[in-house]
């Protein structure tokens, strides 16, 4: 209540005339009990209308401009966002319920990322794991945080196309000191503790990247109990990055491992404790029928490589029996 005005009908007070009851609220019913006796709703006057309507309109979303959008074709785009936003606010607005606009909000300090601009990041480290993949460190100015979810991702913005290797010979370019812009986050998968009894995790080279946080979340959180198979598909075993936190990861009670390796040939070649675990060839039917018939309890797959291999594990998971809600595509 502003200072100098009065009190108005329909106004809830605290039951015991303390500091700390409910909030205003108007248009109650007048048989709640915490409303004034006697005192029916209140009415919105024209003034309070147009303040109203004013409130709303600041609340728009603001449409971008073409100078926003980095041109490249990426999805979603400024413009996809703008009308997600937009279709968002109005259905907000109709329903007069601005809390269908606040989003979640947990974060204890704020996040540097944007869905709809692109952000720069600069690079502190880079690791070469193998001879086509880098771990590449960003630093986080001041109290920041990344606000990345277990499966979600960032848009890279480039500035060059190369005729082959594409965004591969820029990321190796990158060196320590260099700046990369990045936008997001962006992702329709969002996991929740417990939330399945098995994730069966099917991954194709860089196709490891999204299931590497979720896997973390899981093995971090003692709480969790659903068990994990992941299966990485690698060309070569030298090809297998983050060995050692897979190798850690399987140690936990409700994680289990399994590599495909397409251009190996040799169980003598790789060392003893990946022998048990290792499949040379590729990812097909028969091995998808034996993975999820291996599943300790019902499973929700994971898919995440090329186009064509998510494309045809989906085809294989389906004749495996699992119906199209029992798995994602990243």
């Amino acid at each position: 209540m502003k200072s100098g005005e009065k009190e108005q009908p329909g106004v809830l007070r605290d039951q015991a005339g303390k500091g700390g009851g409910p909030g205003p609220t108007l248009g109650r019913a007048p048989s709640c009990p915490h409303l004034l006796p006697d005192q029916g709703p209140l009415t919105m006057d024209k003034g309070e209308e147009d303040d109203d309507e004013e409130a709303w309109l600041q609340l728009r979303p603001v449409e971008p401009l073409p100078s926003q959008c980095c041109g490249s074709g990426c999805s979603p785009c400024v413009f996809d966002l703008y009308q997600r936003d937009l279709a968002s606010w109005e259905a907000a607005r109709a329903s007069k319920d601005r809390s269908l606009l606040s989003g979640e909000e947990t974060q204890s300090c704020p996040s540097k990322l944007s869905p709809e601009t692109f952000l720069a990041f600069c690079i502190s480290a880079t690791d070469r794991l193998t001879k086509d993949t880098y771990l590449v460190r960003f630093a986080l100015p001041g109290n920041s945080r990344l606000g990345l979810r277990p499966g979600q991702h960032l848009i890279l913005r480039y500035t060059q196309c190369y005729q082959t290797g594409l965004m591969s010979q820029y990321v190796e370019s990158w060196k320590a000191g260099d700046t990369a812009f990045w936008r997001g986050p962006f992702g329709g998968f969002f996991y929740k503790p417990n939330q399945y009894g098995e994730l069966l995790m099917l991954a194709a080279g860089t196709g490891l990247a999204p299931m590497v946080p979720i896997l973390q979340s899981i093995t971090d959180n003692a709480e969790d109990e659903t068990f994990i198979t992941l299966v990485g598909c690698f060309k070569t075993f030298e090809g297998i990055y983050l060995k050692t936190f897979l190798r850690e990861q399987a140690r936990f009670w409700n994680v289990r491992t399994f590599f495909v390796l397409s251009q190996e040939n040799s169980l003598e070649q790789l060392p003893w404790s990946y022998r048990d675990k290792t499949h040379f060839g590729r990812l097909g039917q028969d091995l998808i029928e034996e993975l999820v018939g291996s599943c300790r309890r019902k499973p929700f797959a994971l898919v995440c490589g090329s186009a064509e291999f998510t494309k045809d594990v989906a085809g294989y998971l389906l004749s495996a029996g699992l119906a199209e809600d029992s798995y994602f595509l990243f």
